[in-house]
């Protein structure tokens, strides 16, 4: 699997290789500065979905990523 997301785009990849990719690695701490009424929504929005907002974000991270079309 190729090492930066970068290089497996070149590659012209299908979705699944591409969340593939994304999901697999280690997990890190990442700090976020948005506007507290954007966080509120977004941890309503998780609420609706059955998920944290960790997950929540992750996912909509992941989900944009792998729309065909999105290149690096």
């Amino acid at each position: 699997m190729p090492d930066s997301y970068k290089k497996l785009i070149k590659n012209n990849p299908d979705e699944t290789e591409i969340r593939s990719f994304l999901v697999d690695g280690d997990q890190v701490s990442v700090t976020l500065r948005i506007p507290d009424t954007l966080c509120d929504a977004a941890k309503e929005e998780a609420a609706l979905w059955g998920m944290s907002f960790s997950a929540f974000v992750r996912t909509c991270v992941i989900e944009e990523f792998s729309k065909k079309g999105v290149r690096a």
